[in-house]
């Protein structure tokens, strides 16, 4: 998943900025979005992150300073925290307490020193909890253990409407759960204060059922709002994944990850298949019968134009194989694992690309009967793969591993997703020049001629041509929108499929396309750009993330 204020970005903005304001700016943009309309379900979205195991989200939150509570009690509930508590707050904190706690989506509690404060805040906040003593004693040389020193705190006594103010105490500090864990600060016996930002002390202290376990600025600041989802995803239960043969041979009780997978190799299978046809005869009867003219004939009118046809179909199949190489791997990855997010991915890009077909309403008219019946096959299959959530979660975590091999993870998914994004509106301007010129400039500079003598010698010559580049656009937009989820939601350490998916679908799309361009001789620079700028980011991006994705050690056990 995306770290968004834990990124490869991070040195220049922490240059510009300084370290902590890049990470306020990032939490602080977090949270403008979020109160917006829409705003958080739309950030909810885009992380499609699973939900909380029941009893958890009320267990795991984030203790933030008064300066930064407004913007962490906006932005972290949606990232996982079911719990933010302010502190310490003072008597000139109150007008700020009561302007962050407004229209809240998570309980919040207070900290405080003074029992004045403590009165003052209990209309604005679900708990106050009060410090006799209010400096935390000094960081153990042990292990980067922080306790509340002497903190015997006035607990969270509940009053009428769930909140609660200063009563009972609740506590020693270093007494209690997690006392001594390198990491953890305990404040009472259930209230527990991390320090470390690996998920494994988190679980550690989450294995208390009655334990609180609160994220200290300094994880925050080295980890981002994303390790609440990490210590989500390692806290929920999971079961093995299943195999083919666990399907049975029964279609109607086969798992929704089943059909996703045929329609994966369905279009792989077809994209080979448009291959084979490119490279023989190019034209089938009914292209034939549709233009009133054979392949000869093109070639007598422009010696370029099969080529050219050649050149556009050669491209437009190693999109589909690679879309094929996506949608496997996020069915045999992702569905079969009960990844949330795979079926999101999945859908959307399906959902652009099946009624890509619809393109022949705008482009002319003209509809490929072999086009037309792999959409007719596949897309039932496709309905299934998506209609149902996704089982019981299989999935397995590791930890994350060597920090240098992280950070250089983070800026190849970054790199993945910024060419994910260049395909995308490459995709948007095929289909448009597909729907409406049909040809680019680079294109008749090959040709050697202009749109209108060929639109001249045959009026379903363009046509044909705009049904071939919308449905190459189509596909690509499909492609791309597969390729910016899957790097988005699907980079965790030792996750090996999703560096071969992306591998192998990047080689799919970029290679037969340089190759058919030098075959024919079409190799302007700048037609070609954007391809070689794809391949070089794909390279760098699968490069720097290959030991992270696909460094697990045998030795090493699972989170």
């Amino acid at each position: 998943m995306p770290d968004w204020t834990y990124h490869p970005l991070r040195p220049i903005t922490a240059r510009v900025l300084g370290r902590q304001r890049s990470q306020r700016a990032a939490l602080h943009l977090l949270a403008t979005l979020t109160a917006r309309p829409f705003g958080a379900r739309a950030v909810a979205a885009v992380f499609a992150h699973p939900s909380a195991p029941p009893g958890l989200a009320a267990r795991l939150g984030a203790t933030v300073p008064v300066r930064h509570a407004r913007d962490a009690i906006r932005a972290l509930p949606v990232q996982g925290a079911g719990l933010i508590e302010i502190g310490p707050v003072t008597m000139a904190d109150v007008p700020a307490v009561r302007a962050a706690t407004t229209g809240r989506r998570c309980p919040v509690w207070a900290r405080t020193a003074d029992p004045a404060v403590a009165a003052a805040l209990e209309p604005y906040v679900d708990h106050v909890l009060t410090e006799q003593a209010a400096e935390d004693a000094a960081e153990t040389a042990a292990g980067g253990v922080k306790a509340d020193g002497g903190a015997a705190a006035a607990g969270m006594g509940a009053a009428e409407g769930g909140r609660g103010t200063a009563g009972t105490g609740i506590g020693t500090a270093g007494t209690g759960m997690g006392a001594g864990q390198p990491g953890m600060g305990v404040v009472g016996p259930g209230i527990v204060r991390l320090t470390d930002p690996a998920v494994a002390g988190a679980r550690r202290a989450l294995a208390d059922p009655d334990a609180i376990v609160l994220a200290t600025t300094e994880v925050l600041v080295a980890a981002g709002p994303g390790w609440f989802q990490r210590v989500i995803e390692a806290e929920t239960p999971t079961e093995s994944a299943p195999g083919p043969r666990d399907a049975g041979t029964d279609p109607r009780r086969w798992p929704a990850w089943i059909w996703g997978l045929l329609v994966g190799l369905g279009m792989i299978g077809a994209g080979i298949g448009a291959a084979l046809i490119t490279l023989g005869p190019v034209l089938l009867w009914y292209d034939n019968d549709y233009l009133g003219m054979r392949r000869e004939q093109l070639a007598a009118l422009n010696e370029r134009l099969v080529p050219f046809l050649q050149h556009d179909r050669i491209t437009m199949s190693g999109t589909m194989i690679a879309i094929g190489v996506l949608y496997a791997g996020l069915a045999w990855g992702g569905l079969r694992r009960g990844w949330p997010w795979a079926r999101t991915a999945y859908l959307l890009s399906g959902a652009v690309g099946f009624p890509s077909i619809l393109y022949f309403l705008g482009s002319g008219g003209f509809v490929e009967p072999l086009h037309a019946a792999v959409t007719i096959v596949l897309a039932p299959m496709f309905v299934l793969a998506v209609a149902r959530r996704p089982d019981t979660p299989r999935w397995t975590l590791l930890p994350d591993g060597p920090e240098p091999d992280r950070r250089r993870a983070l800026t190849g998914q970054l790199l993945m997703i910024v060419t994910g994004v260049g395909l995308l509106i490459g995709g948007v301007v095929v289909s448009v020049v597909g729907l409406t010129d049909v040809f680019v400039t680079t294109d008749l500079g090959f040709l050697r001629t202009h749109a209108d003598p060929l639109r001249h010698a045959n009026p379903r010559l363009l046509p044909f041509v705009a049904h071939d580049r919308a449905g190459f656009g189509g596909a690509l937009i499909a492609a791309a929108l597969a390729v910016i989820t899957l790097s988005m939601w699907g980079w965790r350490r030792g996750d090996t499929w999703v560096w071969w998916t992306l591998a192998g679908s990047a080689a799919a799309g970029f290679l037969p396309a340089v190759a058919v361009h030098m075959v024919i001789g079409y190799t302007d620079l700048v037609h070609l750009a954007p391809v070689y700028i794809g391949i070089a980011l794909s390279l760098t991006a699968l490069t720097l993330s290959r030991r992270h994705l696909c460094g697990r050690r045998p030795a090493e056990a699972a989170l």
